[in-house]
């Protein structure tokens, strides 16, 4: 398995690291070790920090999902880290593996999730519905490779599952996603979904942060490597959208 923590920035305000697939950001009912957890004991360690240690996750991924993910050291980082993404100022860029090709090489999906939180489940109607949310996600077709297709994601929003049941809705399920409607699981229980690169201005520094996590250490994501065409819409993270 890989290292479970593995930094990407680090500074007195944030601990930004590659999430392993398979890891929890939080701990649930399994009582799994989650990143979170992992992630104090390399602070305590590096730093020789007595006590508690504080740290919080700014956003979530799935746990199937590996990838970029933000931890605030300091509850300014956080409160700061929470309003930028909360106004979308961030830049966020997802890696999908599918088998299918999707019907077009570009587009926007828009669509209102409802989530079942009994079943984990979320469901996208085309319309708006009681307690549906609006989410909207950008794609782009990169390149087939063995037969399968990788996508380029931009979710414009954060809503619960919003990249795997957009996929799915448009008739390319992320590889490994039965939930999603994949056909078989991946061997580790992982889906090919990757939090491929983050971009936001330091809420403390105020300079532009540009985050890329290496993908798994795993021969089939490693060879969509050919295919990676980085972009960024703009100096400033303010004018992106």
């Amino acid at each position: 398995m890989e290292k479970i923590v593995q930094p990407l920035y680090e500074d007195n305000h944030l601990l930004i690291v590659n999430k392993p697939a398979g890891i929890l950001i939080q701990g649930d009912s399994t009582g799994d070790k989650p990143l979170v957890e992992h992630c104090k004991d390399y602070i305590k360690e590096k730093y020789k920090k007595p006590g508690a240690v504080f740290l919080h996750p700014v956003h979530r991924l799935d746990r199937p999902v590996s990838g970029v993910i933000v931890f605030a050291r300091t509850s300014k980082a956080l409160e700061r880290m929470n309003k930028i993404f909360a106004s979308r100022k961030v830049q966020k860029t997802y890696w999908a593996i599918v088998k299918k090709h999707p019907p077009q090489k570009k587009g926007k999906l828009v669509s209102w999730l409802v989530k079942d939180t009994k079943r984990n489940v979320t469901t996208a109607y085309a319309e708006p519905v009681e307690g549906g949310l609006k989410a909207e996600t950008n794609f782009k077709w990169m390149g087939k490779l063995n037969n399968h297709h990788l996508i380029e994601v931009e979710p414009l929003t954060g809503r619960p599952h919003q990249i795997r049941v957009h996929l799915a809705e448009m008739g390319s399920p992320i590889r490994g996603d039965l939930r999603y409607g994949f056909s078989k699981p991946n061997p580790d229980k992982s889906i090919n979904l990757h939090a491929r690169r983050l971009y936001f201005e330091h809420p403390v520094k105020k300079e532009p942060l540009i985050i890329t996590a290496g993908l798994p250490t795993d021969q089939f994501w490693e060879q969509f490597l050919t295919l990676d065409d980085i972009k960024v819409k703009d100096k400033y993270v303010d004018k992106m959208y």
